[in-house]
C-alpha cells in the first residue's frame, strides 16, 4: 500500500484506504476477526470516524462514516496469501494503540505502515528450519520415541521443512507442498523400522509429519466461531481439514511406497 502522506488528518477516502490496507495485513498475517474488528475500531475512533466491517473468507468489506454517518467511503480489498506472523500483528496492534493515544498522527502512522516489511523480527530461515527440527523431535520423544527416533525424526523434519520453504518461495500450491513435505518426511522416517534401527519405529514415522499441522488455523477457526463470525470461522476450518488431508494423503503415500503397516 503506498498513499500520499500530505495530510495530518485523513478524509474519509484517505481513513478507508488505510483501515483496508491495515485490515488485510492484520488479518492475512494470522489475526482473529474480533482482534481485527477491536484494532481497526480503535484508530477509526481516534480519528472521529465510524467504521463497519465485514470480514469474508478472501475479501474485507470496509464501510468508513464521518462523525454524523453523512458521508461514507467503502473500499473492498483482496485478502492476500501470507505466511502466519506473530511480529506482524504485535507490531500493527502497537500501531493501532499508538493512534489511538495521540502518539502519532496520520502522516507518521501512514509512514509507519508503509515501512513494515514483509517479514517483522521474524529469525532467518536456517534458524527457523533448525529449531522446528528440534520442536518435532521432542513431539517424537513426548510420544514416547526413543533417541534413534527422535534423530531420524529431526533429519525427516530438517528435509520435509527445507523443501516447503524451497516450494512456498517459489509459489508453489500449499495443498502440494504439503503433500509433498508430508511423503518425503514419511519415507525418511521409515528408515526406523525398515533397518530395524530402534525400538518405537511407528512413532517415528506417525511423528515425522507433526510440523505440518495446521493449528493456527483451528484455532482462528474456533475464536471466529466463538465470536460469531461463522462464515470466517467455517472457511478457516475447511482450509485447515484440507491442509490435513493433503499431509494425511502425503503420510499414507509414504508408508505404502515403503511397505511401512502400521494398521
Amino acid at each position: 500500500m503506498t498513499m500520499e502522506n500530505d495530510t495530518q488528518s485523513p478524509t474519509l477516502q484517505a481513513g478507508s484506504e488505510f483501515l483496508s490496507a491495515y485490515s488485510e495485513r492484520l488479518f492475512s498475517s494470522g489475526s482473529t476477526c474480533i482482534r481485527l474488528e477491536k484494532n481497526v475500531g480503535r484508530i477509526a475512533r481516534a480519528w472521529g470516524m465510524d467504521v463497519d466491517i465485514s470480514i469474508l473468507p478472501h475479501h474485507l468489506h470496509i464501510t468508513v462514516h464521518d462523525a454524523g454517518r453523512t458521508d461514507a467511503v467503502t473500499t473492498v480489498t483482496t485478502i492476500q496469501p501470507r505466511a502466519v506472523s506473530f511480529a506482524t500483528i504485535t507490531c500493527l496492534s502497537s500501531l493501532s494503540w499508538d493512534i489511538a493515544d495521540g502518539h502519532v498522527d496520520f502522516g507518521e502512522a501512514l509512514s509507519r505502515f508503509n515501512a513494515l516489511p514483509d517479514t517483522v523480527g521474524e529469525i532467518g530461515p536456517w534458524q527457523e528450519l533448525l529449531l522446528v527440527s528440534v520442536a518435532n523431535a521432542s513431539f517424537c520423544r513426548l510420544f514416547g520415541g526413543d533417541m534413534i527416533a527422535m534423530v531420524i525424526v529431526f533429519l525427516a523434519t530438517m528435509a520435509g521443512y527445507a523443501l516447503k520453504q524451497t516450494m512456498l518461495e517459489r509459489g508453489c500450491d500449499i495443498r502440494v507442498t504439503f503433500i509433498a513435505c508430508s511423503f518425503i518426511s514419511a519415507v525418511l522416517a521409515s528408515a526406523d523400522s525398515l533397518f530395524s534401527l530402534g525400538t518405537t519405529p511407528e512413532i517415528a514415522v506417525g511423528t515425522s509429519v507433526l510440523y505440518l499441522v495446521p493449528g493456527i488455523p483451528f484455532l482462528n477457526s474456533l475464536s471466529d466461531m466463538i465470536d460469531g463470525h461463522y462464515i470466517c470461522a467455517f472457511g478457516r476450518l475447511m482450509h485447515a481439514l484440507v491442509l490435513t488431508a493433503c499431509l494425511s494423503v502425503g503420510l499414507l503415500a509414504g508408508m505404502i511406497a515403503m511397505n511401512i503397516n502400521m494398521f
